[in-house]
């Protein structure tokens, strides 16, 4: 009897310690499967770190101390590091992701994107000029950028290289304008110049723009007959406003719906993993990238150097005509090789 109590007397204080454990492990499973749901919208910058302060902290401190060293092969790495995207099935099972590997696994993938968006602030600010704060135009600085780049509201138009440099050097606030259009999914101007380069390296060739956005580049050159469709994912619905003339489309998606000649994409995010899809099309003569020189802002650059089937190069007098000149932007083209 003394045993069978001694079992009675043990066994409620250890399933009360196996119920709190099952309990705290669901609850963290749980935020880290929402945490990981969320993820997916691809949150800002600011609402990654209000979210995850302790994380933002721990980021902080790290890049301060890199920066401190100025060891420029550390930061390279730290960049490429920090733009390796895992997905949770090349590492867990269905059934694995309840436990602390996976919470674990969701850490780290915050830490990650605080990092790689941390620096392409970075960059960006180096770019601008802007550190922080609030910005605005005031009414004379807003009354000639409105009047230069857009047909009305934020509803861009193609600019004229001549007014631009007329226009450009009077406004004494332009570092704030990149900052102030990016919160509405605007990364750069497109000038007519650069259109009419981009039409007639494309020719009468069909041609699928990936990663749209609103469809400007494409709206621009379809009024000067290129036979090109805009495609996009809709994942910066928070951000961008999608036109109906933007067909809501993967990459791959888009690659395999309409066997374009050439494919064109403005402004893609860093290492990102749909551009390397591209370069597997056989259909695929032509692949034009817009975007900047900083190798963590836009671009997937690892791929670019690994792919075999295409040359490529910047095309130096079109990364000219890309607007503002501050944003130091380029035109790079991707040549499929003639078999010998």
């Amino acid at each position: 009897m003394r045993l069978v109590a001694h079992d009675m007397a043990s066994r409620p204080i250890s399933g009360k310690n196996s119920l709190l454990n099952w309990w705290m492990c669901m609850v963290a499973s749980s935020s880290a499967a929402k945490t990981w749901q969320w993820l997916q919208s691809n949150p800002t910058f600011t609402e990654l770190a209000q979210a995850h302060p302790q994380e933002w902290l721990t980021v902080r401190d790290e890049l301060a101390a890199v920066f401190a060293r100025r060891d420029a092969a550390e930061l390279k790495a730290l960049v490429s590091k920090a733009a390796q995207r895992m997905e949770p099935d090349a590492k867990f099972l269905s059934g694995e992701r309840d436990g602390r590997a996976f919470e674990l696994f969701v850490h780290h993938q915050i830490r990650q994107r605080l990092t790689e968006q941390a620096l392409r602030q970075y960059a960006f600010s180096a770019a601008t000029g802007v550190k922080s704060g609030k910005v605005r135009f005031n009414l004379l600085n807003g009354l000639l950028a409105q009047k230069l780049l857009f047909e009305k509201d934020l509803i861009r138009k193609p600019v004229s290289m001549r007014a631009f440099r007329l226009i450009w050097p009077l406004l004494w606030q332009k570092r704030l304008l990149m900052p102030l259009v990016e919160k509405r999914g605007i990364w750069c101007f497109y000038s007519r110049e650069l259109i009419a380069g981009l039409a007639q390296l494309i020719g009468h060739r069909r041609t699928v723009e990936i990663a749209a956005g609103d469809g400007t580049l494409s709206r621009f050159l379809a009024e000067q007959g290129v036979d090109i469709t805009a495609t996009d994912d809709y994942s910066w619905e928070k951000v961008v406003k999608y036109p109906e003339s933007v067909q809501r489309l993967d990459a791959i998606s888009a690659l395999s719906r309409f066997q374009p000649k050439v494919v064109i994409c403005s402004w893609p995010p860093s290492a990102n993993h749909f551009e390397r899809q591209i370069f597997r099309q056989r259909e695929v003569e032509t692949y034009i990238v817009i975007g900047s020189h900083s190798r963590f802002i836009t671009g997937n650059w690892a791929d670019y150097e690994a792919q075999t089937f295409f040359a490529w190069q910047e095309h130096a007098e079109l990364s000219q005509l890309i607007l503002p000149p501050e944003l130091k932007a380029g035109v790079w083209v991707f040549q499929r090789k003639v078999s010998p």
